[in-house]
């Protein structure tokens, strides 16, 4: 992964560790261990989703830049979906809380999105790679 891509992806994923890591406090203070557990794995899954389809988000862009917008479309759609079966499945596990497993996959989930978006506008992107223009001769 190019470094530029590992910082889009620190860049999401530290805020929503510590968004994990608070949301974790607050379930062990609210709802004891269980509520701990629950807000630690909501964040773990949020990360890994959220991961795994970045980095599939900017491997399109590089192979089918024509792609990207669809992609990132039903990506961000899929991901959603996933989490909300992920919050179906789990609404009755004795394993955590699942109040605290769900509040936390939500407000991670927005986390995720809002520092991504934040990223995204800070990037400096190149429209035009200057590498390609110069051996096209031709800078469209």
């Amino acid at each position: 992964m190019p470094s530029n891509d590992a910082r889009n992806l620190a860049q999401a994923a530290v805020p929503t560790a510590a968004v994990g890591v608070l949301a974790a406090v607050v379930g062990g203070v609210v709802a004891g261990g269980k509520g701990a557990i629950g807000a630690v794995v909501g964040t773990v899954i949020v990360i890994l989703f959220m991961g795994i389809g970045l980095y599939v988000l900017q491997r399109t862009a590089k192979s089918f830049p024509q792609l990207f917008q669809m992609m990132g479309l039903m990506l961000y759609a899929a991901q959603l979906l996933l989490l909300i079966v992920f919050m179906a499945v789990f609404k009755n596990t004795t394993l955590f809380n699942p109040r605290a497993f769900a509040i936390t996959l939500v407000v991670a989930t927005l986390t995720w999105i809002a520092a991504q978006t934040r990223a995204h506008m800070k990037a400096k992107i190149l429209y035009v790679e200057p590498d390609r223009a110069e051996k096209t001769g031709h800078a469209s």
